[in-house]
């Protein structure tokens, strides 16, 4: 069978999808991932009925960086039979100004990818690394760069610039937003799960390890909490959220940080990690009656507050909220916290639905609907590599 392979590659995280090319569109036939990557590695493959196809361990010096992952976990594809692969779709977090929707990867876009690192260290890096690889092994084999900040583009530029010099916003310095492929999937999804309300005001919280959310009108990005970098908006596991500027210049000239040291601590040392002293895991805090664990965890649901609120302006009101990713669709107790905060929109937790995980979790008296939608980015990703190959 013809098949697209997506790869989704992360600092300590490896994942792979691979989909059949039927006359309907990609069809997941395998999901994998190698995480643990010089800790505890572990390659785990399953089938689309979730039959385990593997689940292999590794001694940490065997799988100790990414590049070692991709190795491995290329040798077990390659002991697949009955795929030809046509093209490997990847995400790739920043597209910067001049990407804003799906590509077909060369040398000279890959270089010009790779100038966005610094904009996004804890994910370009990584989601470039499979790009070079497989340039090299699987030259003829077409590579599509899938882009987190293209559902974004569009917004009018009084909502994407920053006031700063008009100068700074032709350079690329503007708000480009996250989690697209993301939110691109949940807008397409609610046309099926709620047709009502689908082309209305929703605003969509993605909710993980990293977090934003997002303003849809009529399926497209209105707003989103995200700017320049992923460090904007909610705080996240590691990265602190929105925050006062003069804190940067303040630990560079008065505590004698450097450059380094500084973004060292905002994408690795801060968020719900920093403020709790104990972890970037939600799972964790959750479990903890320390009070850092709960401080942190109430300025979480302080700032999506917050945010809500912000979003709900934007769009002039609201008809939905989508709670989707991570801690989105599997902590009931988090969309409680936060559907609680919304009752001046007029949401109306159903905390039996909640609790039992439903798709829709609001009372039928509710003037907002809660929903609770699964997201999907690398469907989304193995659609666009497809629409694109069948263009060439």
């Amino acid at each position: 069978m013809d098949a697209i392979l997506v790869v989704n590659a992360g600092s300590s995280s490896l994942k792979f999808q691979i989909f059949g090319i039927t006359e309907t569109g990609p069809v997941r036939s395998i999901r994998g991932q190698m995480d643990g990557i010089g800790t505890r590695p572990r390659l785990v493959a399953k089938a689309a009925d979730g039959a385990v196809l593997l689940d292999r361990h590794y001694a940490p010096e065997v799988v100790h960086d990414l590049p070692m992952a991709i190795a491995e976990t290329r040798t077990w594809l390659q002991s697949l039979g009955g795929f030809a692969l046509k093209a490997i779709g990847h995400r790739v977090v920043h597209g910067g100004p001049d990407y804003a929707k799906p590509t077909l990867i060369d040398h000279e876009i890959l270089d010009r990818l790779s100038s966005y690192q610094e904009l996004a260290p804890l994910h370009q890096p990584n989601n470039l690394a499979p790009i070079r690889l497989a340039m090299e092994i699987n030259p003829d084999v077409p590579q599509v760069a899938c882009f987190d900040t293209a559902f974004h583009r569009g917004h009018a530029q009084h909502t994407d610039c920053y006031a700063l010099p008009w100068a700074f916003y032709e350079a690329g310095v503007r708000r480009y937003g996250f989690h697209g492929l993301s939110y691109e999937y949940i807008a397409e999804r609610m046309v099926e799960v709620a047709p009502a309300v689908a082309r209305g005001r929703i605003i969509v919280a993605h909710l993980g390890s990293g977090a934003s959310m997002c303003a849809l009108l009529e399926g497209r990005s209105l707003e989103t909490t995200m700017g320049f970098t992923a460090l904007d908006g909610l705080p996240m596991g590691t990265r602190p959220g929105q925050m006062d500027p003069g804190v940067v210049l303040y630990l560079i000239d008065h505590k004698g940080m450097s450059s380094a040291e500084v973004t060292d601590l905002l994408y690795r040392s801060s968020g719900l990690k920093g403020l709790s002293g104990l972890s970037s895991d939600m799972r964790d805090l959750l479990s903890s009656d320390e009070p850092h664990a709960v401080l942190a965890i109430d300025h979480f649901i302080h700032r999506c507050a917050l945010s809500a609120g912000m979003l709900a302006a934007a769009l002039g009101g609201l008809d939905a909220f989508v709670f989707t990713a991570g801690v989105g669709e599997n902590s009931a107790l988090i969309r409680a916290r936060i559907a609680e905060r919304l009752q001046w929109l007029g949401a109306e937790l159903d905390p039996e639905a909640n609790e039992a995980g439903a798709t829709l979790i609001s009372t039928p008296a509710s003037r907002v609907a809660l929903y609770v939608v699964p997201t999907d980015e690398e469907l989304m990703i193995a659609r666009h590599t497809l629409a694109l190959i069948n263009a060439l």
